[in-house]
């Protein structure tokens, strides 16, 4: 039976159209997968379990860079393997070690100074072990990448996020019990990623079994360390409002807000999909060194910023017009009073795309190191003004909040790539 998955997931006539193919169902899955899950809650349990799923989610979230430490990019553009898959695995379980831990930290914080109900420490911890295995396995499917087969990682992804939801939602209807709902999830999760991801990443993995020195990881953690902060803090400051909320607001307004919230994340992860495919192809371009070559990057970079605005635009337009009724009709929360809202997350959405784009084409050309004063800049203004906004202003603040860190973050990352690819640019037509 393992061979015969194994056998499925690897089947395709055409390995690059598949690749973008499953990884745009991957993007649309990994988007939906909160939305559909707060849409069954909110129809089944109500709106105070769907605010107690929505910061469990986002803190979770945040638990699984610790996870991934920025690692992946930096994996799938080493196409000269300056580390072995071997080496990425064992910084992986170290990273993952590390997850669990904050992730419990997190939860004990929780109890201690978020008055925190054990039974909500509970889901939040379970959703971060079901984070971990994304965390875990996204190191196999890096190394897949590395050799060309995006489309059996994205496959194996796909397939896990599927069963992940329906595992949840199903234990929500049956049980009406969100902590034993999440626990079944993340059985569920476990077994889907040794049917799948272990088991065909056996024919690209020559080993599972990790290894690394105390100096390669060392070097390993230096050259991850810049991304690694840069995407922590990335979800921290996409979340910040969230955090604000679950502080100073209740449950129900947390899960309004994660409503709204929804259709401006999924114009980043919608555009994500669109350029996670070529990570690879940039990095050629980059490294080559010819005139052409650069040329034909500018010229792709170009595209992508386009198709960005484009899809800004429209997901703007359908907020103002017919957002809040759609939103209200899927979710049965009535959201009356909440267009503008929705507008101004729909903004701060389409400059989180902008700005994961922007990082991405930084850590290909290799100058991370400047992220960190970028996503520094935008997690301190989140600090300074999350408790101002949202105490005060409630949705709206929380609103604004999101937007005003997202443009910041946006605009900064923006003009450092302009900058050094007009340096580059000099330097290759000399």
């Amino acid at each position: 039976m393992l061979e015969r998955i194994g056998n499925l997931l690897e089947k395709t006539n055409d390995i690059k159209r598949s690749a973008y193919l499953w990884n745009a169902v991957n993007a649309m899955l990994s988007a939906l997968q909160s939305p559909v899950i707060l849409m069954v809650i909110t129809r089944t349990t109500g709106v105070y379990d769907a605010g107690v799923f929505s910061i469990a989610f986002a803190v979770a979230s945040l638990m699984l860079y610790v996870g991934l430490y920025g690692i992946r990019r930096f994996q799938a553009s080493d196409i000269h393997e300056k580390y072995s898959f071997q080496e990425y695995q064992g910084m992986r379980f170290i990273t993952c070690g590390a997850m669990i831990a904050a992730s419990f930290v997190y939860c004990v914080y929780g109890l201690g100074f978020r008055h925190y109900s054990f039974e909500k420490a509970e889901i939040v911890f379970v959703i971060c072990l079901i984070k971990l295995i994304q965390a875990y396995t996204d190191v196999v499917h890096g190394n897949m990448q590395q050799k060309d087969r995006l489309d059996v990682a994205t496959k194996c992804s796909s397939l896990r996020y599927v069963m992940e939801v329906l595992a949840l939602c199903g234990g929500i209807v049956l049980t009406h019990s969100l902590l034993f709902s999440c626990v079944i999830c993340l059985a569920v999760s476990v077994i889907f990623m040794f049917l799948t991801t272990m088991n065909v990443g056996r024919r690209y993995c020559a080993t599972y079994r990790p290894r690394i020195t105390p100096q390669r990881f060392k070097k390993l953690a230096f050259d991850g360390f810049p991304i690694f902060i840069s995407l922590f803090l990335n979800m921290y400051i996409s979340n910040a409002p969230k955090y604000a909320i679950d502080a100073y607001l209740t449950e129900k307004v947390q899960a309004i807000y994660n409503i709204i919230f929804m259709p401006a994340f999924m114009v980043m992860l919608i555009a994500n999909f669109i350029f996670n495919p070529i990570i690879t192809s940039y990095a050629e371009l980059w490294l080559s060194g010819t005139r052409e070559k650069f040329r034909q990057l500018i010229r792709n970079i170009r595209r992508q910023i386009l198709v960005i605005l484009g899809l800004t635009a429209l997901g703007l337009l359908v907020a103002y017009t017919i957002g809040i009724p759609v939103l209200a009709r899927i979710f049965g929360v009535d959201l009356t009073g909440c267009r503008m809202e929705l507008c101004v997350v729909m903004i701060g959405g389409g400059a989180l795309a902008f700005a994961t784009f922007f990082s991405t084409v930084v850590t290909i050309i290799r100058e991370q190191n400047f992220l960190l004063l970028c996503y520094g800049a935008a997690a301190l203004t989140a600090l300074l003004l999350s408790g101002v906004l949202v105490k005060n202003y409630g949705m709206m603040g929380a609103a604004i909040l999101y937007t005003v860190i997202m443009c910041i973050l946006a605009a900064m990352l923006g003009f450092l790539t302009i900058k050094k690819l007009f340096h580059a640019r000099r330097l290759i037509e000399q």
